[in-house]
């Protein structure tokens, strides 16, 4: 799904106008934000640093020893030096190495939870300079993501506001094209980058491109499954898939449930 019809000036001004807002009811003094080197935080970089001065964005690269490839720490740096913008470096792999030490029963084996404890790692490292600077953590979550529940609780999910939150992957490529990103981030496969050879596409099984047709069929246009199927020509147990991971992973969007104890 190519993004047309777009008014991409005005995406802008909403999101910058959206992060300026939101610091400022916060009575926060900036930005803090990860940096991975890849689309989404780059393009996230770019609306916090034209909304809040580039001086109030602190970015955090959160690398980590052996996994994290050079080419993506290159690609986070160029957006430091492109936005003039304070960043750090931390690496993360002394801290994995004292919780792997410290929890009982810890398996190197089991990657899903490994990677979630890493997301977590660098949530709290965020969070730490936030509270440390007074600054809101700003997410580079993007719409897809949200509604497949590509993210981790508590960890890259765990911020305080999601500038690209309404847009879909396939658009977001299309601002960062308007804003200027540099074109090797915006063309590299995207990657949470929690293992090697981990892709984000890899895991869907679908492309960016019919995951976000599919999303829109659905969400945006309340299409049914065969309908889906038959409009955009993708097999039914392609778009069963994917809009069953966005009923299964609901518990992420929402928050966490209290029982109705004064509701008869």
């Amino acid at each position: 799904m190519t993004p047309t019809g777009i008014d991409l000036r005005g995406i802008v001004e909403k999101i910058t106008e959206f992060i300026r807002t939101s610091v400022e009811n916060a009575n926060a003094k900036g930005a803090i934000l990860g940096l991975s080197g890849g689309i989404d935080s780059s393009v996230t970089a770019f609306l916090s640093a034209q909304a809040l001065g580039n001086e109030n964005v602190l970015g955090i690269l959160l690398p980590e020893k052996g996994i994290t490839k050079e080419d993506d720490i290159h690609d986070a740096l160029r957006i430091v030096k492109k936005l003039g913008i304070e960043h750090k470096v931390i690496e993360i792999s002394r801290i994995l190495d004292v919780l792997e030490s410290a929890i009982p029963n810890y398996d190197p084996d089991e990657r899903v939870c490994n990677g979630n404890l890493k997301a977590r790692i660098r949530m709290c490292i965020l969070y730490y300079y936030a509270n440390l600077l007074n600054r809101l953590v700003i997410g580079s979550g993007n719409r897809t993501e949200i509604l497949l529940g590509y993210t981790t609780k508590y960890g890259d999910a765990g911020v305080d506001i999601l500038p690209l939150g309404e847009l879909y992957k396939t658009q977001v490529r299309a601002l960062a094209m308007y804003l200027g990103v540099p074109k090797q981030i915006i063309r590299k496969a995207p990657s949470a980058g929690l293992w090697i050879g981990q892709t984000d596409e890899e895991e869907f099984g679908s492309s960016y491109e019919s995951v976000d047709a599919i999303l829109t069929k659905r969400i945006d246009e309340g299409k049914g499954y065969v309908t889906i199927e038959k409009e955009l020509n993708i097999s039914g147990e392609v778009v069963k898939r994917i809009l069953q991971r966005v009923e299964e992973n609901k518990h992420k969007r929402e928050t966490a449930p209290t029982p109705k104890i004064w509701i008869d």
